[in-house]
């Protein structure tokens, strides 16, 4: 009776002591983005459109996802904060946005403004959360390109954002700096991408010591009229598209259809840069499919071993 009595003591000390570093490490995790006092980027999200569980997917790839909430991803989307100011900018609008957001403006931030990359549903829909069945915002200025501008405008519900005055649209134009506050910039380039409604876009994010590049959609790296190994070395960080590991990922779909540089082809493309240059690049936008979602795939393994790195929600990039 008494060993018993010893061991079921031990259990409950074992059990305590897991549950205090449980709170403890969820407390951390929750104070993640704060701890920079310089401005910064946050990753607000690494997952492909749809998310992570993908919607009716049962497969090997999402199954146990959906009973695990800690393994779920939200959509891709990246945040820049400047702590002296206490000012921040959302860049996509996403389905996750009320999560995104409340991660983003903790601490008393203010948002300033939202910077679009194209018309795909992960990227802009999240926009509708904007409207006065849900925030009733006033006036958020939200940053688009012409095409961008003019889809917003002609099409409901979104042009209900607009005639309300949710939001306030302000168009930008290619490789134009915008000024956030001083020493922080942002300026939009056009990629290749599937353009059925919008121009797509990715961003240069200038800080007063650092820089960053955010291209979570493009075709292939070869269909663009810049070199992304010579824009890698311009910059300190690149996150750039990794919507794939590989070809025939998705089963039953012709993939040429949905085309994006495959993982297994930047990193064969990155492998003439040096470690210092492969090194910056974070891969973001990952399809549910992607292997690298997994930590226990072999394809993750071996990922690993390299120098390049997969994107990570609440992770900073000091500016």
């Amino acid at each position: 009776m008494k060993i018993f009595r010893i061991e079921f003591v031990i259990f409950l000390m074992l059990l305590l002591a897991t549950l205090i570093y449980r709170l403890y490490y969820k407390e951390k995790q929750s104070i993640t983005i704060s701890e920079s006092v310089d401005s910064h980027i946050v990753v607000l999200g690494i997952a492909q459109d749809a998310g992570y569980p993908q919607i009716n997917c049962m497969k090997s790839c999402c199954k146990d996802i959906w009973n695990n909430p800690s393994l779920k991803k939200m959509v891709s989307s990246i945040g820049i904060r400047n702590p002296e100011s206490k000012k921040a900018w959302l860049i996509d609008a996403t389905p996750d946005i009320k999560e995104q957001l409340n991660l983003l403006l903790s601490d008393g931030y203010t948002l300033e403004g939202i910077f679009l990359t194209h018309a795909h549903m992960g990227h802009y829909t999240g926009l509708i959360e904007l409207g006065r069945e849900a925030m009733g915002a006033n006036a958020i200025p939200v940053y688009v390109m012409p095409k961008m501008k003019n889809f917003l405008e002609t099409n409901g519900p979104w042009s209900q954002l607009v005639s309300l005055k949710n939001i306030d649209l302000k168009v930008i134009d290619d490789n134009v700096k915008i000024a956030l506050t001083e020493g922080l910039s942002i300026n939009a380039f056009q990629v290749p991408h599937r353009d059925e409604f919008s121009e797509t876009v990715g961003y240069k994010i200038t800080g007063p010591e650092h820089s960053a590049i955010f291209i979570p959609d493009i075709d292939k790296w070869e269909k663009w009229d810049h070199d992304i190994k010579e824009e890698i070395k311009k910059v300190n960080y690149a996150l750039l598209d990794g919507s794939f590991y590989r070809n025939g990922e998705i089963w039953g779909r012709d993939m040429s259809q949905i085309p994006h540089p495959f993982i297994e082809e930047s990193m064969s493309m990155f492998s003439e840069l040096d470690s210092e240059h492969q090194s910056k690049v974070y891969f973001i936008h990952l399809n549910h499919t992607n292997p690298m979602l997994n930590k226990k795939s072999e394809e993750y393994k071996y990922f690993d071993k390299a120098a390049f790195h997969i994107a990570q929600e609440q992770q900073i990039f000091d500016l």
